[in-house]
């Protein structure tokens, strides 16, 4: 029988509840196609909000690892099935230019595709998870991980409302070693704003079902994130310089 606990109110609460479910996962107690309990249920399994239950939902879900199924429930998916994908991407001489011009090949078309069939629900997931990310923001002391983790879940639940499988393994991938590689670019004085507003036009495109102005707007905020990234990489390089003599 799965023991569901019950988590410690302090720091990230949904941070803690996908925790929990990736060492059920891990661990092999949830097995692909297991249905979770409802959001209600779940919430009173582990001692939680439903809010908090229903971001560690979205974290997964962008993660590729739960299917929400609207009216049927949430459900553990199967494993990737191109395992050496990861591998190919993650190499070490691929740098930080390559893996934004990669984001903007994927994303682009994801954008434009997913605005010709997103549905009211999908349009209100996108905004409450830019919602959970002023949250997070908002946290004293900010958690990076957990920046990271919401600012790649509106771009992967995009790329899933697209609907294309190998875009949506291969931005899963690549968000993965975004996410790892780097600290988020959303500390850096003034890019939350800049990031909100064009967050807010690619939502506003999508729920507009507009194609080509969610990939203008998806193409204009992957550029804006990668000259924020070499700016952060710049800087890290300059402190690294400066310590070491």
């Amino acid at each position: 029988m799965r023991v569901w606990q019950r988590v410690n109110e302090s720091g990230s609460v949904s941070q803690r509840i996908v925790t929990q479910i990736e060492h059920l996962l891990d661990s092999g107690e949830l097995k692909p196609g297991d249905r979770l309990p409802t959001e209600r249920d779940l919430a009173q399994l582990v001692g939680a909000s439903r809010p908090s239950v229903r971001e560690a939902v979205r974290i997964l879900q962008a993660q590729g690892r739960l299917d929400v199924k609207h009216g049927l429930g949430v459900f553990v998916t199967e494993p990737p099935q191109a395992p050496d994908l990861g591998a190919a991407l993650n190499h070490p001489e691929l740098d930080i230019d390559e893996l934004f011009s990669m984001r903007e090949v994927l994303e682009v078309p994801a954008a434009s595709w997913a605005a010709e069939r997103i549905t009211e629900a999908e349009v209100e997931s996108l905004r409450g998870i830019l919602d959970d990310l002023d949250a997070a923001f908002d946290a004293d002391p900010a958690d990076f991980q957990q920046l990271a983790r919401l600012d790649a879940a509106f771009h992967l639940t995009i790329a899933d409302i697209a609907d294309n499988r190998f875009l949506r393994q291969t931005s899963h991938v690549l968000h993965d070693i975004l996410i790892s590689g780097m600290k988020t670019t959303l500390l850096i004085p003034g890019r939350r704003e800049k990031s909100r507003a064009q967050h807010e036009r690619i939502l506003d495109a999508l729920a507009g079902n507009d194609p080509a102005a969610a990939g203008r707007a998806a193409r204009s905020h992957i550029r804006s994130a990668h000259r924020a990234a070499l700016a952060r990489l710049a800087a890290e390089d300059k402190d690294k310089r400066r310590t070491t003599t």
